[in-house]
């Protein structure tokens, strides 16, 4: 089967590789349909993922049917259309109970697909834990509609779901990306106040105020003092960081109010320092670290019903075939491209 397949840094190649088989009883092999490229396979290109194995499949954002199923898996069944989640998690750590499965403590927990083990930008995947990492797309949802539920999306309701917003409150975004906009997406369902989100990208800001004409825009040189001006409390109540660069990572903090949480979302390239004696008074509470991707059912149910429509974030589609023509466009940042689809 043809996969896309990590090299070396720096080097990606389209290959052959044998069709994978059932390694356990709790594995599933899933037919991917529709696969999309993330910013983190970008960040394994470019060496920044040190547990990234050279030889592995990258691609953790994915929908399929599933093909093959281990004996001990009883949730999904051979024929039905799934969602894939980027995460791997046992279901029965200490972790996993208390819906922390990003620190699930198996070998395979966490980050694995299109990291540590073969990922779905390929013909088909096998997935450990299918129970956990599989769910079915409800009848009425397509494959583009449920493409960003296993990953970005997750992203985006997780980081919602912890800042604790409520409907008095200013939030602020910074970052406008394909992580950002889900981001934006699973905010708005709390109905705050006022969102004002800010991004540098003329092609995003364009497409922000296309599709949200309700939420604010700023630039990151203008983002302070609007910010200020439109608030209550001398800043942002909540502010989620989605963009990943070191002024934005300042930025967050920066245009907070006092006791306000910042939620950071991003996935750095380096290490960020936290200058404490900047900030000190401020009183900030910091969420950081990878999303746990527990609401998947969740998020399917919003789909379903209306609620969260992600689709218009897919500006192009490429066939397997051209995935590295859909790398050189998402990684470039050409023709507004926002989100990729890669059919399989």
């Amino acid at each position: 089967m043809q996969t896309y397949t990590y090299v070396s840094k720096g080097k990606f190649e389209l290959m052959e590789k044998p069709k994978p088989v059932l390694m356990h009883e709790r594995d599933a092999i899933v037919k991917v349909t529709l696969a999309s490229i993330c910013s983190s396979d970008l960040h394994i290109k470019h060496g920044s993922v040190p547990r990234a194995v050279p030889g592995i499949t990258v691609g953790h954002e994915m929908v399929g049917v599933v093909e093959e199923v281990g004996s001990a898996v009883t949730n999904v069944k051979p024929g039905d259309r799934v969602t894939v989640n980027v995460e791997t998690f046992c279901g029965e750590c200490f972790f996993c109970k208390k819906g922390y499965v990003n620190n699930c403590t198996d070998e395979n927990g966490g980050w694995a697909l299109g990291c540590r083990i073969d990922g779905g930008q390929a013909e088909y995947v096998r997935v450990p834990f299918a129970d956990q990492g599989l769910n079915k797309i409800p009848e009425g949802v397509t494959d583009r509609q449920a493409l960003f539920v296993g990953d970005v999306l997750a992203t985006g309701y997780w980081a919602a779901r912890i800042s604790e917003i409520t409907e008095d409150d200013t939030v602020l975004i910074i970052g406008a990306g394909p992580t950002g906009i889900c981001t934006l997406l699973c905010v708005m369902l709390k109905k705050p106040k006022r969102i004002i989100l800010c991004e540098k990208d003329e092609n995003r800001i364009h497409f922000i105020n296309e599709h949200y004409p309700e939420v604010m825009t700023v630039s990151p040189e203008a983002c302070a003092d609007f910010v200020l001006a439109n608030s209550d409390h001398g800043g942002a109540d909540v502010v989620l960081e989605v963009a990943g660069a070191e002024s934005t990572f300042r930025l967050s903090w920066e245009c907070a109010r006092p006791s306000a949480i910042v939620t950071i979302v991003a996935l750095y390239e380096k290490a960020q320092l936290l200058p404490l004696p900047d900030m000190y008074g401020k009183n900030l509470t910091f969420k950081t670290g990878g999303v746990d991707g527990c609401d998947c059912k969740e998020t399917l149910r919003l789909i379903a019903e209306g609620k969260i429509d992600t689709e218009p974030l897919i500006t192009h589609t490429y066939p397997l075939s051209k995935i590295a023509e859909a790398y050189d466009l998402f990684e470039n940042k050409k023709d507004g491209v926002i989100k990729v689809a890669v059919e399989c």
